[in-house]
């Protein structure tokens, strides 16, 4: 498959003025949804591949041929360009090289490679690798990369290590070569502003609200993407647990229509119309 057009349309986003608001996705449905309701990027979170693909909560235990065929699947379904969250790319720098290649070859337009030390370390508590390794990771990444047209960002939640610490780091990650950078953990506008005074790169905002949720400010501030949680996954597991709880109470089926999609919904997303022609065509 060419994916060059949703890497050129993901671009385009950086190269704007405006912040925009990517819809959470989880397989070829939900991402076929979000492209119909016209987001211009689609987010696929490591957390929500881990319950998607594992029924696990984000502890990275997922394996990236696991993460990167549920891409695989997503990305093929549309035209919708997305991002994803690599965490910290599955290993040292070398695993962080070939997560890209993988990727790439999956369909993302952007990824994220993280600082944070992952899986969970010994004793617990979030703890940061070193700046040094981190700069290696940001390299690694790079070099993994055959498509100049692929974004790749360097992601930190060291805010909460403070401001100057947070700082130090994006720093080098951009004087490493990265496209952007995802800011995780932030909370007010003062931080935004000051990491983007320091950029000359556009940033990616992880968790969005409270004060930072107004897209003007945040698109006059550095800020390209921002999301909005995952509410789509959260929503499809409570649709599916109170649809099956129902039926296993005795609501009747037909008692449940109201809640359900529509045929014409279902045709939609399945995009039944097109394998109706290739059936005509073909059958």
């Amino acid at each position: 498959m060419d994916y060059t057009k949703r890497r050129e349309n993901y671009r385009g986003i950086l190269a704007g003025d405006v912040c925009v608001h990517p819809g959470s996705v989880f397989d070829p449905i939900s991402a076929r949804i979000a492209e119909d309701l016209g987001f211009e990027v689609g987010m696929f979170a490591g957390s929500i591949a881990s319950g998607t693909v594992l029924g696990a909560p984000d502890y990275v235990v997922l394996t990236l041929s696991e993460f990167a065929e549920q891409i695989y699947r997503i990305c093929r379904a549309g035209e919708l360009s997305l991002m994803v969250d690599a965490d910290h790319g599955y290993g040292n720098a070398l695993s962080v090289k070939r997560t890209v290649e993988e990727l790439e070859a999956s369909g993302v337009a952007a990824l994220t490679i993280e600082d944070t030390v992952l899986p969970m370390a010994f004793g617990g508590g979030a703890r940061f690798i070193s700046l040094e390794e981190g700069v290696g990771k940001m390299k690694a990444a790079l070099s993994g990369r055959t498509d100049p047209n692929l974004v790749v960002a360097g992601r930190t939640s060291s805010l909460a290590e403070g401001l100057d610490e947070c700082i130090r780091r994006v720093k080098a990650y951009e004087a490493a070569g990265v496209d952007a950078i995802f800011l995780a953990g932030a909370s007010t506008r003062e931080q935004v502003a000051a990491v983007n005074a320091e950029l000359n790169i556009p940033l990616l905002l992880g968790g969005a609200g409270g004060e930072l949720s107004d897209k003007e400010w945040l698109g006059q501030n550095g800020v390209r993407v921002a999301l909005q949680g995952h509410l789509p996954f959260q929503a499809a597991i409570k649709a599916v647990y109170d649809t099956l709880k129902a039926l296993r109470d005795g609501v009747a089926p037909a008692d449940l229509r109201d809640s359900l999609a529509s045929a014409d919904l279902i045709a939609q997303v399945t995009r039944k119309a097109d394998y109706d022609q290739q059936i005509a065509d073909y059958l």
